[in-house]
């Protein structure tokens, strides 16, 4: 099969019309199952003007041949997009919320190699606000796994009281939430960095362009995608070779605003100047 160069512009739009219309008539609740369909990409190429303009948006250095860690994401979304707008994805499209992202990367990814990506919704767990949607999605090259990640998407919606520490609640208590990291950087972000990154990587959901498409949503601004979040902190702290990353979206960033990177060994984190945190990880290295 012929390679092909991953543009994701193209393929969202339908996904985001389609999962519109469906969502009204989900409901999601306690038994929903995971749908089986795996898509599987094979011979997928790097499209190389769309990954600079990732690069500099997100703050990595560009020309390099290696591929930045959360690059494929961005290669994946298109596909995961198309599973989660399904008719046989159980929760809404509209309204859903990235928490979470784990990234394995056990080598580096060129960016002019070529790839097959798997994406598959890997299980429905139950969150103390609802249910949540794990998302696979894997990178091999000549047949070996390089590159993996596992996000969580949830779909808000009543649930039965839960034990406080049970695992199905979703989130850290208060106690457990560590403090501020030393603070090693501020960025001012520009009103219209969701437009730029939505460019860059294709995401264009509505929340992300302008304080009139975030309004309807829930949101006064325009809110930053958390992919980037996760992006720009790493593109600062710099990340190994062969690494695990994990990273919780904790508060959305609104857009025009001032956020600080913070990091401590592995740890980083991004807070608002009100000392809000938007956004806690760690970088792991693999032995």
């Amino acid at each position: 099969m012929n390679s092909q160069s991953v543009s994701s512009t193209p393929s969202l739009w339908p996904s985001l019309a389609r999962g519109a219309l469906l969502s009204p008539f989900k409901r999601p609740g306690a038994g929903a199952a995971a749908p089986r369909t795996r898509l599987v990409l094979p011979g997928v190429r790097v499209d190389l003007g769309r990954l600079a303009a990732y690069e500099r948006v997100c703050g990595f250095g560009t020309g390099a041949d290696e591929l930045p860690v959360t690059y494929p994401h961005v290669l994946g979304f298109p596909a995961a997009m198309r599973l989660m707008s399904a008719r046989a994805f159980p929760l809404p499209l509209l309204g859903l919320m990235h928490t979470s992202v784990a990234v394995t990367r056990h080598g580096p990814l060129t960016a002019t190699g070529t790839y097959e990506l798997t994406v598959y919704v890997d299980d429905l767990v139950p969150h103390r606000r609802g249910t949540e949607a794990v998302v696979v999605t894997e990178v091999r090259a000549g047949g070996d796994l390089v590159w993996e990640s596992r996000s969580r998407y949830l779909a808000r919606h009543r649930t039965a009281p839960t034990v406080s520490g049970d695992p199905g609640s979703g989130g850290r208590t208060a106690a457990e939430v560590p403090g501020p990291l030393p603070v090693l950087a501020e960025w001012q972000l520009a009103g219209d960095a969701g437009r730029r990154y939505g460019a860059a990587s294709g995401d264009r959901n509505p929340i992300h362009l302008h304080p009139l498409t975030a309004r309807p949503f829930g949101f006064p601004r325009a809110v930053a995608h958390g992919m980037w979040t996760v992006a720009r902190c790493l593109a600062e702290h710099g990340v190994p070779r062969a690494a695990a990353v994990r990273a919780e979206f904790r508060a959305p960033v609104l857009l025009p605003g001032t956020v600080s990177y913070g990091a401590r060994g592995g740890r980083f984190e991004m807070r608002g100047t009100d000392g809000r945190l938007h956004l806690a990880g760690e970088v792991l290295p693999l032995l």
